[in-house]
């Protein structure tokens, strides 16, 4: 058996096929799903299939607002740690994430006011990683983007 890559509770991943170089990201072993916050997302159909197409800042200083666009993958409803339901859009893309690539489904969400753009949850990590909770950026570091309101 091969063992696992050790992530901190938080690292920065990158999601390439969407056009995401660095995205600050908390690794949540209790979340079942993986979640980015999107600004917006708009709707459309091309080529006869749902696409989704998404606005978003991924929160590291440097980064420009990113437009991508995705096929949908699915759509289904995800409860928050608040214990709300909401139906989210799903998308399936490369996740780039200590030297590792592999696919995982992630949901558009508006994460506003929380502290990191994207959460991974344990449907991306799991067979792969392992998690210390005490440990941050193993793989990398990206300073957080500061607001110039």
């Amino acid at each position: 058996m091969s063992s696992k890559i050790v992530l901190g509770w938080r690292e920065v991943a990158a999601l390439p096929v969407l056009g995401i170089a660095a995205v600050r990201a908390k690794i949540d072993t209790g979340a079942r799903s993986s979640a980015l916050h999107v600004d917006a997302q708009w709707r459309y159909v091309d080529g006869g299939q749902p696409w989704v197409g998404f606005r978003l800042s991924p929160g590291v200083v440097g980064a420009d607002v990113i437009e991508a666009a995705a096929p949908v993958f699915d759509e289904r409803f995800v409860t928050d740690s608040g214990g709300h339901r909401t139906s989210r859009v799903f998308v399936q893309t490369l996740l780039s994430l200590a030297g590792t690539e592999r696919e995982i489904e992630i949901n558009l969400s508006d994460r506003r006011g929380m502290r990191f753009p994207m959460l991974l949850g344990r449907t991306a990590v799991t067979h792969l990683f392992t998690v210390d909770p005490s440990r941050s950026f193993l793989h990398g570091r990206a300073r957080r983007r500061v607001s110039r309101n």
